[in-house]
Order: structure tokens, then sequence, then C-alpha cells
């Protein structure tokens, strides 16, 4: 997975609509952001309307009301869709990553947020490098490239 850290909702809003115009789908696009962040930025009170809005707000609600049980998997993505809230870390997952870690009964919990980020498939040193950055209202935008033309896309776009 190639991944990238915004530090504001316009240049998250930028590359999550650059994701999609360079043809990939809305559920191949992993966002996440400290709940914190989501509530500053993506309120569902929010008049503005736009991709990246309805991506973190698919299923918020429904994820906060898991809390920290994370029970069975097919419980936890049939109440959560593609969202996937971290109540002990204050994470709020959203894309493909979430089933996963939904699935692996979110095992990152016993590691902190550097765990939480690493089972999602960030690379470890890189997600000691977010931590701070989700901590001071980053959002983290990943995505697995299908090709070698992705990646370089990827990488001209200034994920690594």
């Amino acid at each position: 997975m190639m991944t990238a850290i915004f530090t504001d909702r316009d240049a998250a809003e930028a590359a999550y609509d650059s994701l999609l115009s360079h043809g990939f789908s809305k559920d191949e696009v992993n966002i996440v952001m400290t709940d914190e962040t989501r509530k500053q930025h993506f309120d569902k009170s929010d008049t503005e309307d736009s991709a990246l809005a309805d991506k973190t707000l698919e299923g918020a609600g429904k994820g906060s009301a898991i809390g920290g049980t994370l029970g069975a998997v097919a419980a936890a993505i049939a109440a959560i869709g593609t969202t996937l809230a971290l109540p002990g870390l204050g994470l709020l997952i959203a894309g493909p990553l979430a089933a996963g870690l939904a699935g692996a009964g979110a095992g990152g919990l016993a590691g902190g947020l550097i765990g939480a980020l690493v089972n999602s498939g960030i690379p470890e040193e890189t997600a000691k490098a977010y931590e701070s950055g989700l901590k001071s209202g980053g959002i983290v935008v990943g995505v697995h490239p299908r090709d070698e033309a992705d990646k370089l896309y990827l990488t001209q776009q200034g994920f690594h």
C-alpha cells in the first residue's frame, strides 16, 4: 500500500479526488484519521458536500455504537460497512482496511496507535512518522497500486 499524510481537509480532498480521477474506486481508497479530526472537519452537520466527506461519514455513527466490543467478524462488518471506529485509540479507518481490521479483531489495539496503523498495512517506520501527524489532526490516505503506472503516478502525487 502506498500512503501519504495530509495536514488539512483541503489537501486530503484534493488527493482523494485525484485518486478517483485516476481510476481508483472509492472502495479501493483507505482513509485513516482520529475521531477528533473527523468531528472537526467532517461533522454530519457539515454543509459542504464532497466525496471524501461522504466516505468519512459512511457508518461513522454505527462504528461508534460498536464501542470497544468489536465482536464477531460478520457482526462488525455488517454493522459498520467499510468504516471502523477504534474507540480505544480514537481512530477512524474507512476503506478496505476497515474490514480487514474488523476481521482480525482489531488486533492493533494491543499495540496502540502504531500497532493499529501497522496492522492496517502501513509499514512500521511510516506508522511511527504518521503517529504524531494523526494526533495533530492529519489525515492519511492510502491505496494499493494496481500496476507500475499507478506506482509512478502515486509517487508523483507524494505517496510512498
